[in-house]
């Protein structure tokens, strides 16, 4: 198997998994509220996380202080993610709350792609990539109308 295809397959997990995180914090935020909705999602993920860590011996857990301050907060983004979920997603729908943060995401992602930004790899906008997102602005207003 081609490493691009096993990074796609890895990549549709990760969105199966995002989708149903995001189903479980509209759920969570509605019975218990947000910010308790984000601290149960994020301990079951911590413990998750410290089992596997505990299998690998810890992996290369002490090179953090390698990494820049600046991506150090992807916790606190996390908590800003599902805060958002659990806030819009009984209000307006699962659909409609993943369409509009995924549409947001490919469109950040488009910029700092197109900048080089944080390190990305740079990939100019291009007449293709324009008309892709023209598409997911008509595919958006379609399942949010």
């Amino acid at each position: 198997m081609s490493v691009a295809l096993y990074a796609s397959i890895v990549a549709v997990v990760g969105g199966l998994a995002i989708g149903f995180q995001s189903f479980s914090a509209g759920i969570l935020g509605q019975r218990v509220g947000v910010m308790e909705s984000v601290f149960i999602i994020h301990l079951g993920g911590l413990v998750l996380a410290a089992i596997i860590l505990a299998f690998m011996r810890g992996g290369n857990l002490g090179a953090w202080r390698s990494v820049p301050w600046y991506i150090l907060i992807g916790g606190a983004y996390g908590v800003v993610i599902l805060a958002t979920y659990s806030f819009a997603i009984p209000r307006i729908g699962l659909a409609t709350t993943v369409t509009l943060a995924v549409v947001a995401q490919l469109i950040l992602s488009a910029i700092l792609d197109h900048f080089g930004f944080l390190g990305s790899v740079q990939h100019a906008f291009d007449l293709r990539r324009i008309l892709g997102m023209l598409v997911l602005f008509a595919g958006t207003w379609l399942i949010v109308r």
